[in-house]
């Protein structure tokens, strides 16, 4: 008999494809240590695996989907991580401030998005950059992984058409000008972009929380 916990866990086929290529990237940027806050986790499959392939960290898994958070928690049941990882927290980005846990606020060193900016309404990704500035510490990173246009123009022909498909879908969706990107963050004080270029014509973007010019 299927236990409900195992009912509850859900599976996208990218995150397989896509977690080896992520991880690599990650290592050059993630901390060694502290707690790493995930933005919309989705079935939480990214989240277990980064839990085991980066242990010193505390990865907190969230998303606005109960159904989403219901299978983040059962994925860390199935891959007995409950006594090292958090359960997920239920959260939406543009509910701010965001309620997080006092250990993960207080050790907080990075927070990562995989697949939202392009997602979600531009008014996502620009209350997740405020609140990210707001919520982490000087030195501490954003990481955005899915794919950009950049200076204007799609970086391919699949790319071109997963942006016209997510438009269809939702006239609020598509792939975002990086330099548009870079612009939102710049003006909160994440700096110091750094690209790297992943499989399928994704980028892995990730920002440095600065000390503000005013000061």
């Amino acid at each position: 008999m299927v236990s409900p916990t195992d009912q509850d866990r859900l599976y996208f086929p990218a995150t397989e494809r896509n977690r080896g290529p992520i991880g690599d990237a990650l290592v050059e940027i993630l901390p060694q240590q502290g707690s790493v806050l995930e933005i919309a986790s989705g079935s939480g499959e990214h989240a277990v695996t980064f839990q085991r392939r980066f242990p010193g960290v505390l990865w907190q898994a969230s998303d606005p989907d109960a159904d989403h958070c219901k299978s983040i928690n059962a994925w860390i049941e199935h891959e007995c991580l409950s006594a090292q990882m958090p359960q997920a927290l239920q959260l939406d980005v543009l509910e701010r401030p965001w309620p997080l846990p006092e250990p993960v606020r207080v050790e907080l060193k990075a927070i990562v998005a995989i697949n939202l900016v392009h997602i979600a309404p531009w008014i996502c990704s620009q209350s997740l950059v405020k609140q990210a500035s707001e919520s982490l510490p000087i030195g501490g990173r954003l990481i955005l992984y899915g794919p950009y246009r950049r200076n204007g123009f799609h970086t391919s022909l699949s790319n071109e058409a997963f942006d016209q498909s997510l438009r269809e879908r939702n006239t609020l969706w598509g792939v975002r000008d990086l330099e548009d990107v870079e612009k939102i963050c710049f003006d909160v004080n994440l700096k110091s972009m750094h690209v790297q270029d992943l499989p399928a014509n994704n980028l892995m973007i990730s920002f440095s929380k600065s000390v503000s010019s005013n000061r």
